[in-house]
Order: C-alpha cells, then structure tokens, then sequence
C-alpha cells in the first residue's frame, strides 16, 4: 500500500517514513502543502497523512482542493492542535479521522490500516473469499485455515488484490502501490510475485485464486 505523509517538521517525517516503511508501507514525502497537493493530485495513494500547520499551503487548504477535484484517497489529518473546533474543520474539509500530537505508533499503524480497509470497503480485519483468508492485522494469509509464509512483497501484492477484488490490477498499479517511486515500472517482478503466490496457495491447480486477465492485469478470484 503507497501512503503519502505531508509533515513540515523534519525530525517527525523521517520518523513515520522510518515507521511505515518498517510495516511494509511504501512511502511518499512532502515537507509543504504545495509539494503535497501536487503529489496527491499526481499519484494514487492508499492513504494521506497530512499535518495541518504546513507552509505555502495548511493542510486544511490541501484537503479541501483534493475534495474539489474528486480524489478518493483515505485522509488522516495530524494535528497539535486540540480544539474540538479544528478537529470538526478539518473532518469538515474532507479529512477521514485525525490523530493529536503526541501519539501512539501504535495507534497511527491501527488507524492507518483501518482506514486503508474501509476504503476498499473491508469493515472487517479479516477479508475472506472462499477458503482464502488474509487478516490485515497480523498480515496472515491462509487457506482451509492453514497458514502459509509469504515474502513481505508476495503479501503486499496478494493484499492488494484482496483489497480491490472489484478491479481488475494492472501490473503497473500493483508496482505502484508496493514499491517506491524510483522502482522500474517495466520489470516483470510483479509476474513473478503472481508465480509463487499460484504456486504456494494452490499448487495442484485446482482453486484459481488469481486471474489474469490478458492485456489488463490481475484480478482477484471472487467465485472461490
């Protein structure tokens, strides 16, 4: 999943990026709200996370002209400010849920994922189809209840398939959401991430958990 962290203090922004990238988050940076609205505006991201008090452009300002040309993504605004009054203007402009300075790492990882979910339209931890079950908590995924050990990068591509199973993927979406910017959007990596991930979860070739749609990408089998 690709997140884009919009923070002015630097100290903090290399923490989060340390933070979610050690949670296998990849992770986009602004350190002012113009540079974030244009990546915002530029990328697709699973999730933004914008402080308010940014300069050249407060992260309220950022959140309403994202809202104003449509762009979906889950935003969680962080704030040192307290007031019940910016907290409900900030929701208001278009924002997803806040989180007050200081924090809890543990509670920006819990609120990041939760709102990662609901977007896809996944209330519950745990998404399932047929026998295939993938607990974004514990980032397990199993299959008839049996557990099985997956790459950080083969989980990330079977998340993300699983997240969006209304969609068919394409290769270059999946590059995006699972590695950095710099990534060589023409490596066939992601095929063989789709490989071993047949391979491991239904190696007779029986259960199809993955399509491929020819010219078009991936797609999640929903008919298991």
């Amino acid at each position: 999943m690709r997140i884009l962290i919009a923070e002015d203090d630097s100290r903090l922004l290399t923490q989060l990026d340390a933070l979610l990238q050690q949670n296998g988050y990849s992770v986009d940076l602004a350190d002012n709200g113009e540079h974030a609205l244009f990546l915002i505006k530029e990328y697709a991201y699973d999730l933004a996370i914008i402080d308010i008090g940014m300069p050249k452009l407060d992260g309220f300002d950022v959140i309403r002209q994202a809202r104003k040309d449509n762009i979906p993504c889950p935003i969680l605004i962080l704030t040192a400010r307290d007031r019940w009054q910016e907290k409900v203007e900030g929701l208001d402009a278009g924002a997803d849920d806040y989180l007050t300075k200081p924090f809890h790492n543990e509670e920006l990882l819990a609120r990041t994922k939760a709102l990662i979910r609901r977007a896809s339209g996944q209330a519950n931890p745990v998404i399932q189809f047929g026998p295939i079950a993938l607990n974004t908590v514990t980032e397990e995924l199993a299959v008839n209840e049996t557990p099985f050990d997956l790459t950080a990068y083969e989980y990330k591509v079977m998340e993300y398939l699983m997240m969006n199973p209304q969609k068919v993927v394409s290769k270059t979406e999946l590059t995006e959401h699972i590695y950095d910017q710099d990534f060589d959007l023409d490596s066939n990596v992601i095929e063989v991430f789709i490989g071993r991930l047949r391979k491991k979860l239904d190696p007779d070739g029986t259960l199809k958990p993955i399509e491929t749609l020819r010219g078009r990408g991936y797609r999640i089998n929903r008919n298991l």
